[in-house]
């Protein structure tokens, strides 16, 4: 065993999570439920163990300190008694609060948004991820006005909000932000070029692509391993998933679709994080039919679908592609409720309640999908010449063609297929 201290594991860092409730706020969510949620989050970010968590209720947050003094004080000794060195705080912060109550309670600060950036930062795998999380977050610390900036010369993970080597207090020099946004962007540019390019190639045998969303930790890679046979990370973990995963899905009747996996959704998702993975997302812009995959034994479950709808609709989604309501997790609930939700589920062609942990209820699902798909497909009959070879194997990959006969100048092709398939024949084969 190795006495070297530089290979020790360093301690994990106190935190303490606070969930400030605006009461005179109608539309805010249920306080208890939100601070649980906060703490998931700061329990999904390796290196940090929760030390303890409050609700602090407020009429209107104070401009230079969110909290009043009072208050300050209180949570000052419990944060020393607690050891603590990190504080966060479940809501927005703006630069002088966070600047002001670092130094009131000698610890960093870190606001709602700056702690799913550091946990998109430490998930990112693919190259897009992780450029598209670097642009995020300097989108967000060019509005701080004292903050870290080691992480632009990193060599590790993480962006340094939370701690780590070298991190000081130094002004932070905008045009070195701009210049390094500039470079990112055309990075960021080359690789989704290259993603456009892998599209190409997949429209060549464009099956119907099956997106899933849904509020993070709803079950949702679960669900995706379950039907494809694939090993997603599946942790019952906030944001277990970011980095988009598609795989191929045979249907009973053997039609093939393509199933996408994809970040899970939050309330209040930084506006920075909603348009830099807008490209990452861009599988649910295209797709022929959404699943919108729910946690039904979660108490904010109809919060966080209506969370989800807001955030489908700034994300351009059209309101015409087909839903699927998928109420995951049902295995969670207590007998009764069980049954009255699949009694519920089953009044409507559009919804189905199952487990994905379990498997129960996806054979109800696959058959749902099958439905969709098939309704939106349609018979013709096409003629093509001998000179339209390529336009032919092409109907053939899409496994599209039912029946064909060779007639004086060239084929009889009877098809059956849906109309993004037939809009990508005429503009591509």
């Amino acid at each position: 065993m190795s006495t070297d201290p530089t290979s020790r594991k360093p301690e994990p860092t106190r935190a303490w999570v606070i969930h400030p409730e605006l009461t005179a706020d109608r539309a805010r969510r249920a306080a208890r439920a939100a601070l649980d949620e906060g703490v998931a989050l700061a329990t999904a970010l390796p290196g940090l163990v929760v030390a303890g968590s409050e609700i602090v209720r407020l009429a209107k947050p104070h401009p230079g300190h969110l909290f009043g003094t009072g208050k300050i004080d209180e949570i000052k000794a419990r944060l020393e008694a607690g050891e603590v060195e990190l504080v966060l705080i479940d809501g927005s912060v703006s630069p002088v609060q966070q600047r002001n109550l670092e130094k009131a309670w000698k610890v960093k600060i870190l606001d709602r948004t700056g702690l799913i950036l550091e946990i998109f930062s430490d998930r990112a795998r693919t190259r897009e991820g992780v450029l598209q999380v670097e642009m995020a977050a300097l989108s967000y610390q060019r509005t701080r006005l004292v903050r870290a900036w080691t992480h632009l010369e990193r060599q590790r993970g993480g962006l340094g909000f939370v701690g780590g080597p070298g991190e000081t207090q130094i002004e932070a020099d905008r045009r070195a932000i701009d210049d390094q946004l500039a470079r990112l962007r055309k990075q960021l540019a080359k690789v989704v070029k290259t993603r456009e390019l892998h599209r190409a190639a997949r429209a060549k045998v464009p099956f119907p692509v099956v997106a899933l969303v849904g509020y993070t930790n709803a079950g949702k890679s679960t669900l995706f391993n379950r039907m494809t046979g694939a090993d997603v990370m599946a942790k019952d973990m906030l944001f277990a998933t970011l980095d988009p995963t598609m795989r191929g899905l045979v249907l009973p009747s053997g039609r093939k679709v393509i199933l996408s996996d994809t970040v899970g959704f939050i309330s209040d998702l930084p506006h920075q994080l909603v348009a830099a993975f807008r490209a990452t997302l861009e599988e649910v812009l295209g797709a022929d039919l959404i699943l919108h995959v729910r946690d039904i034994a979660a108490d904010e479950t109809e919060a966080q679908a209506r969370d989800v709808e807001a955030i489908l609709e700034e994300l351009g989604v059209p309101q015409d592609v087909p839903r699927i309501e998928v109420w995951n997790k049902a295995d969670l609930l207590t007998a009764e409720i069980r049954t009255a939700r699949e009694t519920e589920a089953a009044r409507s062609a559009q919804v189905v309640a199952l487990s994905a942990l379990t498997g129960a209820g996806i054979a109800a699902l696959t058959a749902m999908i099958e439905a969709q798909i098939a309704e939106e497909s349609s018979r013709e009959v096409l003629r093509l010449g001998f000179a339209d070879g390529k336009a032919r194997a092409w109907l053939h990959e899409a496994h599209v063609v039912e029946s064909e006969r060779q007639v004086k100048n060239g084929w009889d092709m009877a098809v059956n297929w849906t109309a993004r398939q037939k809009a990508e024949f005429e503009t591509g084969a």
